[in-house]
């Protein structure tokens, strides 16, 4: 597999419905423009999407419909797929089954995977995390997040949506101990993308979740898919696009403090849509942003919950 020779392109391109084909044909255009050529065959690769709670409204986790078009180009390119991640409550595939993902990836060769395998890695900061070691059993990850609000971080796009490599209630537990500011959380979750060398990222914008987040808000369709290498260029274009203020956005506030790459909107080069033709969709994020440290109490009760959904109760 060749990899994308330009880590600040992103690519948008617009997706009018949740069709399998049309989705598929989409992705192949976007990477068309990121420079992945050659062979995928034999090629591992897990779809990390966002499958935040059997809890959440449909609008806030990865349509399976998308899922199932990214998969499907994956697939027709030889590769060997996997589907995985760690919602706040539930498991992953309780998630897919109640949310309808399971019916929409009927037919594929897909195989389901539980982050169960707790893994300690160390941050650039010097943190410590949980994390899943499945997610790192793959040769290509790749992020399948959903465009949405976020009540504490602002919005959620491809930064944030890599937190879901974190294991379980280890979220919860990270919150508590490491919230004291949003940007130091924040700097946290950007670091994570430094531990997985190999990534892409495909956002579901076709319908977004504004207004609140990231449980329960308002779907406005915004009919797009995007895609880049870096999380970090993807989401400041996203900004752009959704005409929002970046500096509002804890993660790229962080970003860009630390000058990394893709964190500076004039050196983005957009092959395909400019953000400016998606200008105007009413995308509406939170105007003040709750805390980041979580109540210990609250924390205990995330756990019991989760111990209880795992249960099957």
């Amino acid at each position: 597999m060749a990899a994308a020779i330009y880590p600040e392109n992103v690519a948008f391109h617009r997706c009018k419905k949740y069709d399998r084909a049309e989705i598929a044909l989409v992705v192949d255009k976007i990477l068309g423009t990121l420079q992945y050529s050659g062979s995928l065959h034999g090629t591992s690769v897990l779809l990390k999407p966002n499958l935040i709670s059997t809890k959440a409204v449909p609008v806030a986790c990865t349509h399976g419909t998308f899922i199932a078009g990214v998969a499907q180009w994956f697939m027709e390119q030889g590769a060997k797929i996997s589907i995985g991640d760690s919602p706040a409550f539930g498991s992953a595939g309780r998630v897919c089954e109640k949310l309808g993902i399971s019916e929409a990836l009927k037919g594929l060769d897909v195989e389901f995977v539980e982050f169960v395998t707790p893994v300690a890695r160390t941050l650039p900061c010097g943190i410590i995390v949980s994390l899943a070691q499945e997610s790192f059993e793959c040769d290509l990850l790749v992020g399948l997040p959903k465009l949405k609000a976020h009540d504490q971080m602002f919005v959620t796009l491809a930064m944030k949506n890599l937190f879901g490599v974190v294991k379980g209630t280890n979220k919860a537990m990270l919150h508590m101990k490491e919230g004291q500011s949003h940007e130091h959380f924040a700097r946290i979750i950007m670091e994570l993308s430094s531990l997985y060398p190999k990534q892409l990222h495909l956002i579901d914008g076709i319908e977004v979740m504004h207004k609140s987040g990231p449980l329960d808000g308002e779907v406005l369709p915004l009919q797009l898919v995007g895609g880049s290498i870096s999380s970090v260029a993807l989401d400041t274009a996203l900004l752009d696009l959704l005409q929002l203020d970046h500096k509002k956005c804890p993660l790229w506030r962080v970003a860009a403090a630390a000058g990394v790459a893709g964190s500076d909107p004039a050196s983005l080069q957009y092959p395909l849509s400019e953000p400016s033709e998606f200008y105007g969709s009413g995308f509406v994020a939170p105007e003040s942003l709750k805390n980041i440290r979580f109540n210990p109490l609250h924390v205990m009760a995330g756990i019991f919950k989760r111990l209880f959904y795992r249960s099957g109760r």
